[in-house]
């Protein structure tokens, strides 16, 4: 996500507390928030499976994800 769209995102927050904001700018604002969490699940995903634990017999273990029912 380029920092034109995080400016616009803090934009439409700062109006829409001062004076509120017309359906199309709702819109933008969602589809914006909506990008912004998904670039930064796949940013904190891509760190998460890079990530090892070092047990203290050196061994090193590759971080796995839990299931969601976990």
């Amino acid at each position: 996500m380029d920092q034109s769209k995080i400016t616009r995102i803090n934009e439409l927050a700062r109006k829409a507390k001062a004076e509120g904001l017309t359906d199309a700018e709702k819109e933008e604002q969602a589809l914006l928030r909506r990008e912004y969490i998904d670039a930064m699940r796949g940013s904190l995903e891509s760190t998460l499976s890079n990530t090892y634990i070092k047990s203290p017999d050196g061994s090193m273990k590759k971080l796995e994800r839990k299931g969601k029912d976990e």
